[in-house]
């Protein structure tokens, strides 16, 4: 399979892996507390990528690929933790995209440091961005900021040094550099809740919640190693801006599944986020 060919296919696999897990982990989170859903969540997730290492006997990383995948770990839990308050507390469908501009800009302006400047159309794509955050922030008929938007600007600040930092493990290191990066992520939860002061949320969600929360934490899982996938076969920031169009697939499940409605400048800061993906991976 060539290189470039690769990526786009694991790129737009973590895409869409990635936003249905984020539109079920979202809906977990209406209904239990959003760190037990965290929780549970990367708990699935840990021990499926544990499995697959398993299964495809991949070696045992050395301890640079260990270091990258706890220090992504800690960045990856606090992106999603506050990602997943943003999508409780606001509307999926303007929290996800602004989190994948955010997540997809970062991995860029690393590439433009360590592989060279980018080009005039992902300069393009910068201002888009911008614009679209712009747009979001201000809905019609209603004053102040909706609910939410400084939540998803920090997670994509999270996810996207997750993605820094994932990127780093050396190629044929996928499964194993995650699971650590998940068994971290884990422990930064607990040790939250250790010091966290009465009432102190159940580790389990919800029984009812228990399907939505599996399925999750199989879906992110899996759109990370897809994303490992498309960086280790190419550049960087391709598989970044590719992965970051996650947003497609949980907005087009909200809207199907929870009847959600964007409208006016919202709508049109959606469509410029949407925009400012293709234009940036140029």
């Amino acid at each position: 399979m060539h290189p470039l060919f690769a990526t786009v296919v694991f790129g737009l696999a973590a895409a869409l892996s990635w936003g249905s897990g984020d539109f079920s982990g979202g809906l977990a989170s209406r209904r239990t507390h959003v760190a037990s859903a965290v929780l549970a969540d990367y708990g699935v997730g840990f021990l499926l990528l544990v499995t697959l290492a398993l299964i495809v006997r991949e070696p045992v990383p050395n301890p640079s690929d260990i270091l990258w995948g706890a220090t992504a770990g800690v960045a990856g839990v606090f992106g999603l933790l506050v990602f997943y308050s943003a999508l409780s507390k606001g509307n999926m469908g303007i929290a996800a995209p602004i989190s994948a501009v955010l997540t997809a800009t970062l991995p860029v302006l690393f590439s433009a440091f360590t592989v060279g400047l980018p080009s005039l159309l992902q300069l393009g794509g910068f201002v888009l961005a911008l614009l679209a955050v712009g747009l979001i922030s201000r809905p019609e008929r209603a004053k102040g900021l909706p609910q939410g938007i400084w939540l998803a600007v920090l997670a994509g600040c999270g996810f996207g040094c997750f993605f820094i930092l994932i990127s780093r493990v050396h190629p044929g290191a996928t499964f194993w550099p995650l699971a650590v990066a998940r068994l971290s992520s884990v422990l930064v939860l607990l040790l939250m809740r250790l010091f966290q002061r009465a009432p102190r949320p159940s580790l389990l969600p919800v029984r009812a919640v228990i399907p939505l929360v599996i399925l999750a934490g199989i879906l992110d899982a899996t759109g990370n190693a897809f994303f490992v996938l498309a960086a280790h076969s190419g550049r960087l920031d391709v598989a970044a801006i590719l992965s970051s169009l996650y947003p497609a697939a949980t907005v087009l499940l909200a809207a199907l599944v929870l009847r959600e409605r964007v409208r006016g400048i919202q709508a049109a800061g959606i469509i410029l986020a949407l925009l400012a993906i293709p234009l940036i991976s140029a």
